[in-house]
């Protein structure tokens, strides 16, 4: 077979990294051995490539799952039981509280199956297979294809391999590029529907240190949650909840490891990583640093403000709005840390000497110039354009969508569309109707009117000041001439005329449709302006110019490559499985500061204030700590181990993955990254980047101690028994071994005396949580 110059170029690229190092990166568990494998053994590794990653027989990949599609999940028992983040299972928490029986505040364990909470809607996606099939993507396509062309045979190659990989509905597949669409790979899934909620402590222990502690470390967080994944009765998925549903027995679940970890251990890091773009040119992160992160910071900060002052008066509306609260605060502080450490890095000027370093290669050949010397001017060029209109899409998405009535308007298309297309079609109408019923419900469960109509009138009015006049919706003129320009008066007209503030008139809408009352609502009216304007004038620009990019991107990473033939890369995360791997790490934050690897119970007791509801320590928790007692999760040293940190390299999405040791037990659970690295999704600085875990002791004792559910426990495979499998040194007796007393005194080295009650197979202190 006759091969080209340009083929023989793209398989020497491919080829190359092979025989590098490689030092960091979100690695493909299906080159774990051709790339990553000596490097993981010499920092420690026990295992081999298979028992990581093996189509045909059980490895590591068997026992991680996607939770939701934004969060990780690991199996610890045969019973398809799963570990996850406090913050991954905070909705289904939130969802099955009440004001009576508020699981989310007062934590909740299930010691029977039948106790457990089923969550409609909720799955888990298990990897049966990856494959490389960049090949068979780009088959006959050469660097003279045009760009509509080379698309549009992409795209079609994708999704006729993915569907047929889906195996008429079995499995989930789907075909990413990678490295800026210079490579190809399937993803084959099983998904299952029926995920139930097993149980989380309370949001005390699980949040601890809100939003201050956030992206930072020392962190003394219980972030930690559970659930069992269910299946029918051959071990197959199911859709959703079924009555003769029976747990998942996995191929592999992790066993749990109470040995602890020093200062140079291996570990490794499995999931879902879900964006990071490394690959982002100057101009790109320069755009970041000016005008996107700035704008999210303001409007997000604006929205919580607003949220928090109506949560803080009432305790139900705080129900309502804890997810997501957290949800838009979680990133709101990211891209504010992000943004400070460009500044701090200088992540904009590194990555112009690597584009000067790169153009001078480039220019060095004439071969190199014929194959990627358009690349940086384009790149530049689309940038510089993307600028002029880049706030208005920030100000659509954060603002404008920022409001939950523009929101619920835009949930309202599909019947909207029909309505304009087929208003006689009473078929097509009603299925319409039927698809927002249910969102309908969800969404009226979790709003308040009242609070939103703040908001929307204080985004709205950022919106108006900050985009340029020439780009702004058409109901922006109404408010100017009708509402003397104030969104305050706007909103109370709205506020008091549409159906889209009461869901009872919502549903009296949907039983009898009709386009007419839906375009004269005025709250569909304002995001059907907003919506249009964008769809008319600011969406063809900034599509125009991203298409331009796609290719000078793709010639810009397979430049960067060829060039840099001593670096393996890895590709950029997005949302596929990956690993990583490193070593327990502590790190030097900033000048005369240090920090230490690990955290225990210790900080929990420094860190308590009950007049801060982010630093308020549960009672029950708070006795049991100062009685030190431990019982076998203590460390060598008789202290309880909470957190700990490595150098893996990680993003959103690895919430709730297991940290393995070199043996493949389960040594925590990756939960943030430190406030030093926030620029870590743009670049990675191996001195600064850390992954922030809770150590698997801690969760352990949350659940048996604190939760008293140590049949949980014992569901789990233990190994290791640890340091100290006895109680903690300072304790004179355990609660765990006072037997069937009804009180008893305990006095621990400081003096103090705690009244503890027993009741049969469970222990508890006295008034609780």
């Amino acid at each position: 077979m006759r091969t080209t110059n340009w083929a023989k170029a793209l398989l020497l690229t491919l080829l190359m990294p092979l025989a590098a190092h490689a030092d960091e990166g979100m690695w493909l568990p299906l080159f774990v051995k051709r790339l990553n494998q000596a490097d993981m053994q010499k920092k420690g590794l026990k295992l081999t490539a298979e028992e990581i990653y093996d189509v045909n027989n059980a490895s590591l990949k068997d026992a991680v799952v996607q939770l939701g599609g934004f969060c990780t999940g690991e199996f610890v028992s045969s019973q398809g039981l799963m570990l996850t983040n406090h913050h991954c299972g905070y909705d289904a928490l939130q969802t099955h509280s009440t004001p009576q029986n508020n699981i989310l505040q007062n934590g909740f364990f299930a010691t029977t199956r039948a106790e457990e909470k089923t969550n409609p809607g909720l799955f888990v996606d298990l990897l049966v297979r990856m494959e490389d099939v960049t090949g068979k993507v780009l088959e006959g396509i050469t660097p003279t294809t045009p760009e509509a062309e080379r698309m549009a045979m992409v795209q079609k190659r994708q999704k006729e391999m993915a569907d047929a990989a889906k195996e008429n509905g079995q499995y989930v597949a789907y075909v990413r590029d990678m490295f800026g669409g210079n490579e190809f790979y399937l993803f084959v899934y099983q998904r299952f529907g029926d995920v139930r909620l097993v149980g989380a402590p309370p949001e005390a222990v699980g949040k601890f240190g809100g939003d201050t502690d956030n992206w930072m470390w020392p962190r003394h967080t219980g972030d930690f949650s559970m659930f069992r994944v269910y299946a029918d009765k051959n071990n197959k998925p199911t859709a959703g909840p079924q009555a003769d549903n029976v747990p998942y027995v996995p191929k592999k679940h992790l066993p749990v490891s109470l040995q602890g970890v020093s200062e140079g251990d291996f570990a490794m890091v499995f999931g879902f990583p879900g964006r990071t773009q490394r690959f982002l040119p100057a101009a790109g992160l320069q755009l970041t640093l000016d005008q996107s992160n700035p704008a999210r910071i303001k409007l997000r900060d604006t929205r919580l403000k607003l949220w928090k002052e109506d949560m803080d008066q009432d305790p139900a509306l705080r129900l309502k709005y804890a997810s997501k609260y957290a949800n838009i605060a979680n990133y709101w502080k990211y891209f504010i840390g992000q943004n400070e450490g460009m500044k701090r890095l200088k992540t904009v000027d590194a990555k112009k000497a690597e584009e000067a370093s790169l153009d001078q290669w480039i220019r060095a050949d004439q071969a190199r110039v014929q194959k990627y010397g358009e690349a940086l001017p384009i790149i530049n060029q689309a940038y510089a354009g993307m600028r002029e209109y880049n706030l208005s899409s920030q100000y659509v998405n954060e603002g404008a969508f920022g409001t939950e009535i523009v929101t619920l308007a835009s949930r309202m298309m599909p019947l909207y569309a029909t309505l304009k297309a087929t208003p006689t079609d009473k078929a097509a109408i009603q299925k319409a109707v039927e698809g927002l019923k249910e969102p309908v419900a969800e969404y009226f469960k979790d709003y308040s009117a009242p609070t939103d109509k703040k908001v929307f009138t204080a985004l709205m009015t950022l919106y108006g000041k900050d985009v340029p006049a020439a780009q702004l919706p058409d109901v922006f003129q109404t408010v100017q001439k009708q509402y003397g320009n104030s969104w305050a008066k706007y909103a109370d007209y709205v506020f008091a005329n549409s159906f889209l503030t009461s869901e009872a008139k919502v549903n009296a809408f949907l039983a009898n449709p009709t386009l007419a009352k839906l375009e004269a609502d005025p709250g569909f009216k304002t995001f059907n302006s907003v919506y249009t304007n964008y769809v008319q004038t600011i969406l063809p620009k900034m599509q125009g110019l991203q298409a331009g990019l796609i290719r000078a991107n793709r010639l810009y990473v397979a430049a960067l490559r060829e060039k840099n033939t001593q670096k393996v890369y890895s590709p950029d995360a997005n949302s596929t499985i990956r690993l990583s791997y490193g070593t327990v790490r502590p790190y030097k934050g900033r000048d005369a500061v240090r920090y230490d690897y690990k955290t225990s119970a210790q900080g929990i007791l420094e860190k308590e204030d009950p007049t801060n509801d982010e630093f308020v320590v549960p009672k029950k928790e708070l006795e049991l700590l100062k009685m030190k007692d431990y019982g076998r999760f203590a460390d060598k040293d008789g202290n309880l181990p909470v957190a700990f940190i490595t150098d893996n390299d990680i993003t959103g999405g690895n919430s709730g993955s297991p940290v393995i040791n070199g043996r493949g037990e389960l040594i925590g659970i990756a939960f943030d990254g430190n406030w030093e690295a926030m620029t870590g999704d743009l670049a990675y600085d191996p001195e600064l980047k850390r992954c922030i875990n809770v150590d698997i002791r801690y969760v352990l004792w949350c659940i048996e101690k604190l939760g008293g559910a140590r049949s949980i426990v014992d569901e789990m495979t233990i190994v290791n028994n640890g340091p100290n499998p006895g109680v903690g040194p300072a304790a004179t007796a355990s609660a765990t071994e006072l037997g069937d007393v009804e009180k008893m005194k305990v006095k621990t080295d400081d003096g103090q005396k705690t009244k503890i009650k027993k009741k049969k197979g469970k222990d508890s202190v006295s008034a609780g949580m």
